[in-house]
């Protein structure tokens, strides 16, 4: 008798506590966010790269890991608010995409750890202390971008060897990021005898006015200074492109695919898939500060060729065979 009255206390209990004990389940679901100062189309790549890793790892959302989202939509002002909402909601990894994004998160929070990804040069943004001892409470993947840009400017000099005066879009919107890759394009614009014309442009209307602005000025190349706006409003810019017979040169492949005549870069996807091992190992217990930025390994050059013929330029053979890929 004791036996059946000990059995149906214990059953009694089980049934009043087994709400709770789901919820403390579910509770260990860790929670991501995902800052980003554009749109979900706009970092499609980023945020199905860092699935990928995460995928890998053995992550799946919804399941034993979820995600909360902030877009900025190109207003780069709204990053501190958003990165304030992810704060509040309690995050256990705040995943923050570019510069001016992971400025934002770091500002945001001392304690939540930050993922960055594709940040151009974090240590001269003040967003680690150095790549090998990042401190604080941020780390993540380097695309070094502002190191590149030049080789870009470089590349576009080649297949356009009597070029002297070069368009520079740039998005002053994103005043961190955008102010060191001019920097270092300036640099080597002097090494190579190329002035710069340097052209705004933080939305679609302002794009179509600088492709105007540079046509008006007989300006016979471009470089469209990498910055996540520009991969937004990328079809756009390369049929303006087209339009006005430019030569353009970036640093997102999704530019060159989309028509531009080339681009220069490393993998902005990969750097989003290589994101993921921070978070898991996060997640596993080790802290940001012990965990050094990775810089890119691989960059890849691609060229245009269909659109070299729509805007009527014999692309330079020996460029051409350094191309990693060649669209046709």
């Amino acid at each position: 008798m004791k036996r059946l009255i000990l059995c149906a206390v214990l059953a009694s209990l089980a049934l009043v506590f087994a709400p709770y004990a789901s919820a403390q389940v579910a509770k260990k679901i860790p929670l991501i966010g995902f800052l980003s100062p554009v749109t979900r189309a706009g970092h499609l790549h980023l945020v199905e790269g860092l699935a990928k890793g995460l995928r890998e790892l053995g992550y799946l959302d919804g399941q034993n890991i979820s995600f909360e989202y902030r877009w900025a939509e190109g207003k780069f002002d709204k990053l501190p608010e958003l990165a304030a909402e992810l704060v509040r909601l309690k995050v256990d990894v705040l995943v923050a995409v570019v510069t001016q994004a992971s400025l934002a998160a770091k500002n945001a929070t001392a304690t939540i750890p930050v993922v960055m990804i594709a940040v151009a040069n974090p240590v001269d943004s003040g967003i680690v202390a150095s790549l090998a001892r990042p401190g604080a409470n941020v780390t993540g993947t380097s695309i070094m971008a502002d190191e590149v840009v030049g080789k870009q400017l470089e590349l576009l000099k080649e297949a356009l060897p009597k070029v002297s005066l070069v368009g520079a879009m740039w998005n002053p919107a994103n005043p961190v990021f955008q102010k060191l890759q001019l920097k270092a394009v300036e640099s080597v614009a002097q090494g190579l005898g190329v002035k710069l014309r340097k052209v705004e442009a933080r939305d679609p209307g302002e794009i179509d006015r600088a492709f105007a602005a540079l046509a008006k000025e007989r300006i016979t190349a471009l470089h469209v200074i990498p910055d996540p706006v520009f991969t937004t409003h990328r079809q756009r810019i390369a049929d303006l492109a087209i339009k006005y017979r430019l030569p353009a040169i970036t640093g997102f492949t999704e530019l060159a695919e989309a028509g531009l005549l080339m681009s220069y870069s490393a993998s902005f996807g990969e750097s989003a898939r290589r994101a993921a091992i921070y978070v898991d190992r996060i997640l596993k217990g080790t802290k940001p500060a012990d965990l050094p930025v990775e810089r890119p390994t691989k960059f890849e050059f691609v060229v245009n060729l269909k659109t070299a013929k729509q805007i009527g330029l014999e692309f330079p053979p020996n460029l051409l065979v350094r191309a990693d890929r060649v669209i046709r």
